[in-house]
């Protein structure tokens, strides 16, 4: 496949389960829509990539993660389906802190001590919602932990986003093995010496490897099964009709208000950064709306 893709796949006769993606274009988009700095490119890249996993395993619906930090970047939220489609923001996209002592940016130190939520709409009554500490803040080590403690699930998570010197994403992807009951001894051992071997995935991706490639440098060809292939994308269903029900949401006064004070209002979507204008007439067709039982319409 071309383009950002994600690879679901096991090894080892079912004791693993692999996930396996390129999201270069959507972390890119993503950066575009939101003016975003490098620091706030990777933290965003990062959490929209693990999060797809977290939505390919649902059959239906879709999971929210919160990344909710006490450093600059202050929130990361991103929302994942089954279909492969992605969206998200931050709450300071123009964080700008010095490289570690690696020469790597410093997502950790941008995010910050804090939680990783996720709420999972399963289409019942209530949505599952799972929280544990940030492990680190650099997001592969946090949905690690989160995995283990809210899942039972041991796992490696390795997310990794490249960015240009003009602040363009040169790469971004992310591999997640997971060790399902039974995995025997020798399988964790296997991959305790493969997996420290590797290169960052983004610079994987970088120097042309796909999703394939990497999981059979880290799995190895002969114990390795794929299961599915499926295009990964940043899609936002924002709309002009959805935010009109946000403003049927708001009181009398405060719609009257904002018709003879502004005459007009502007909405813009945290997700996608896409504005959406009513004008007066607009405005007050909401105000004289029949299901807004018991108001007085017109001003």
């Amino acid at each position: 496949m071309t383009g950002d893709y994600m690879v679901r796949a096991v090894a080892y006769n079912g004791a693993v389960r692999a996930f396996s993606l390129r999201t270069t274009e959507l972390a890119d988009h993503a950066r575009r829509r939101h003016s975003l700095y490098p620091i706030a490119s990777a933290a965003l890249g990062r959490t929209m990539t693990a999060s797809l996993v977290l939505g390919s395993m649902q059959k239906s619906g879709s999971v929210t993660v919160q990344v909710r930090g006490t450093g600059p970047l202050r929130t990361i939220v991103v929302s994942a389906d089954s279909d492969g489609r992605v969206r998200g923001y931050v709450g300071n996209p123009l964080v700008e802190l010095p490289l570690d002592d690696r020469g790597k940016l410093p997502v950790g130190e941008a995010v910050g001590p804090g939680t990783l939520n996720v709420i999972r709409d399963l289409d019942m009554k209530e949505p599952y919602r799972g929280i544990v500490p940030l492990e680190t803040g650099e997001i592969g080590d946090d949905f690690a932990r989160y995995f283990y403690d809210s899942e039972q699930t041991p796992s490696v998570v390795s997310v990794g986003v490249l960015v240009n010197p003009d602040t363009s994403v040169a790469a971004s992807g992310g591999l997640i093995l997971q060790l399902l009951p039974g995995a025997a001894g020798d399988v964790v051992a296997t991959l305790e010496r493969r997996i420290p071997t590797l290169l960052p995935i983004s610079s994987l991706i970088a120097n042309g490897k796909s999703p394939e490639d990497i999981l059979h440098m880290t799995l190895g060809d002969h114990v390795l099964e794929i299961l599915h292939r499926q295009a990964v994308r940043f899609v936002c269903d924002c709309s002009k009709e959805r935010f009109a029900e946000g403003l049927h949401t708001l009181g009398k006064d405060e719609l009257k208000q904002i018709v003879l004070e502004d005459g007009k209002a502007e909405l813009i979507c945290h997700f996608c950064e896409e504005a959406y204008h009513f004008d007066r007439a607009e405005l007050q067709a909401i105000l004289d709306d029949r299901s807004l039982d018991g108001w007085e319409g017109s001003i």
